[in-house]
């Protein structure tokens, strides 16, 4: 029953953290021509084109919702519609060149961010801190 409990508060500790620093990054992620949910889109693209259905799938949003989102990219001229090359009912959404550079600059700065962070701990703190990238990157592998 022990084991346990420990388990149990260090679930807690670890979502606190996380969820902490993440809502952190995101508001590094956040300008005043980029929201957050915009920014994961383009993150989504940079891998390649997308329908909207496998942008909305992928965010857990409703297609409405993920077309608002995408217009709003393209209205600011960071993502192209394209049309699907076998299935003419459907679009895809590509990065601009402008869109691919606004991912690099927010990657950057969340980045910085965190080198300015780790930079203040201690060898050992930065040693576990790898340690435990490993052992969430594991955790969260599906």
């Amino acid at each position: 029953m022990e084991a346990r409990k420990k388990s149990a508060s260090l679930a807690v500790e670890l979502r606190m953290a996380i969820m902490r620093t993440s809502r952190r990054l995101r508001v590094e992620a956040t300008t005043e021509s980029i929201t957050a949910g915009q920014f994961t889109v383009l993150a989504l693209l940079g891998h390649g084109p997308l329908t909207l259905r496998e942008l909305a799938d992928a965010e857990h949003v409703q297609a409405p919702s993920m077309t608002r989102t995408v217009n709003g990219l393209e209205a600011a001229g960071l993502v192209n519609r394209l049309p699907h090359p076998s299935d003419g009912r459907q679009v895809l959404a590509e990065l601009t060149a402008a869109g691919r550079e606004v991912l690099t600059d927010t990657r950057q700065r969340r980045n910085e961010w965190l080198e300015k962070r780790l930079a203040k701990l201690s060898n050992e703190e930065r040693k576990t801190l790898r340690e435990a990238a490993e052992i969430l990157q594991k955790m969260a592998a599906k």
